[in-house]
């Protein structure tokens, strides 16, 4: 029997709704003094503008001190968005944070099951056994700019080059058998233990569990070498793997 093209347009599916996995930068409160906020997030804004412009934010409330039930969310959203950032949601905090966050259209994000800067803990399956971790995720191809490539759960292994302008991120390692000119953000909820390989590196900016750095703060002794870059004592190292005693180049975040 013919089908009518109108009855086949009318319940052609023009949607689909999934559930995602999306990294956001997260900003954790220690204060309520808005001013204080706004100067010492200009100062980090600053050194990598174009990393920030315009990027979804989470507002962590787990660390803020006790007291602070009065935390002023009008000025807080006002200072973000005059800072390009734009503010989705809360997390942690409590019922009057919640009640005001909701009140300017924030939503309250679930809680995860264990602190940043620490891996999740392993699930158990019915019979006890500790869940495998996630695969690694295998890239093949270069990554050209505007691509973002995110590896949930497991490391991510890139077998070309990175663009200038993309952006490759992981929850665990990342390694890169080609030249890195983009973005390289590993450990992205916060596994400090994580770590990036490049055979040539060139980058915009390198993360481990939201510690970053620039392009304009990497040594130049460092790039275009093959490194490996780790978290240690609150830096960021830059260990040129070319050099046989593996002499280590320092830089705070």
């Amino acid at each position: 029997m013919p089908v009518n093209p109108r009855e086949q347009t009318a319940h052609s599916a023009v949607m689909e709704l999934k559930g995602g996995s999306i990294t956001l930068p997260v900003l954790k409160l220690l204060s309520s003094d808005m001013q204080r906020v706004q100067d010492q997030l200009k100062l980090k804004i600053h050194q990598a503008p174009a990393f920030f412009h315009n990027a979804h934010i989470v507002v962590d409330l787990h660390d803020l001190a006790a007291g602070h039930g009065d935390l002023d969310f009008p000025a807080l959203l006002g200072l973000l968005r005059n800072l390009t950032l734009i503010p989705i949601g809360i997390r942690g905090g409590n019922e009057q944070h919640h009640r005001a966050a909701q009140a300017v259209g924030l939503a309250v994000l679930a809680d995860g099951s264990y602190e940043a800067g620490t891996s999740p803990p392993a699930r158990l399956s019915p019979q006890g056994a500790a869940k495998a971790p996630a695969p690694s995720r295998l890239i093949d191809h270069p990554v050209r700019s505007g691509q973002r490539v995110y590896a949930a759960g497991g490391d991510l292994i890139i077998l070309s080059q990175v663009s200038p302008g993309a952006e490759i991120m992981a929850d665990g390692n990342i390694h890169i058998y080609g030249t890195l000119r983009g973005r390289a953000l590993a450990g992205v909820k916060g596994d400090q233990q994580s770590r990036i390989f490049c055979m040539d590196l060139q980058a915009e900016l390198v993360s481990i569990a939201g510690h970053y750095r620039i392009s304009e703060n990497l040594d130049d002794s460092a790039r275009g070498k093959p490194v490996q870059i780790y978290f240690l004592n609150d830096s960021l190292m830059i260990e040129d793997l070319s050099i046989p005693a593996r002499q280590t180049h320092h830089g705070r975040t």
